[in-house]
């Protein structure tokens, strides 16, 4: 996904090719949240109406631009992991040991996915937080970005689903499931709370 324009991107993502695909595009969403994360963070910073939330604006600024980069790398390993078990599984199903080669590709290409869904949490606290401290002047945009989140999140769980329903280990698969379900939950909730506190400040006028 790196050194991609948008339109290059856009225009893979819509071709036959097996790459970019779900969990690409899962990032991309959790890039640009993060990306107007630190928008809204440098729009606020410096201003005296918030001089007092200098300190932690100048902390989520950094951390949303270190959420980016990490997004970007994690689409960009999505799309590594797949080759692999795209090979994995072309593999004749009676020729020795494919079991646990696939069963060894699909845990990695697992990874990915599940590592955006644990940047989208830790998105979803930043811009919880900007919710609150960020300049009014751009809390639309902590909406946006609490909805790009809440995306990337379900998004990408969809890819680790896809993958743990073809594994051997149940046990494992089950375990992954879980663990997914559980933090897509918490930053479906967060993202929520937040868009909707968004809402209500942009329509109630306050």
């Amino acid at each position: 996904m790196e050194d991609r324009t948008v339109s290059v991107f856009l225009e893979e993502l819509s071709s036959g090719a097996p790459t970019p695909g779900g969990g690409g595009a899962s990032a991309v969403c959790g890039a640009i949240a993060a990306a107007l994360g630190s928008m809204v963070g440098n729009l606020t910073s410096g201003k005296k109406k918030y001089a007092e939330y200098q300190e932690e604006i100048e902390i989520a600024i950094a951390k949303c631009g270190s959420l980016v980069k990490e997004f970007e790398a994690l689409g960009k390993k999505d799309e590594e992991v797949f080759e692999p078990l795209a090979k994995a599984y072309s593999i004749p199903k009676d020729q020795e040991g494919r079991d646990e080669i696939l069963e060894g590709v699909l845990r990695q290409a697992s990874t990915a996915p599940f590592e955006v869904v644990e940047k989208a949490y830790e998105t979803s606290l930043v811009l919880a937080r900007l919710a609150v401290i960020g300049s009014r002047l751009a809390i639309s945009d902590v909406g946006v970005a609490a909805a790009a989140c809440e995306t990337a999140a379900k998004g990408a769980a969809m890819n680790v689903y896809i993958n743990t329903k073809s594994m051997k280990d149940r046990e494992y698969a089950e375990d992954l499931n879980k663990k997914t379900i559980d933090l897509v939950n918490e930053t479906s909730g967060v993202c929520s709370k937040v868009y909707e506190e968004v809402k209500t400040l942009l329509i109630g006028g306050k």
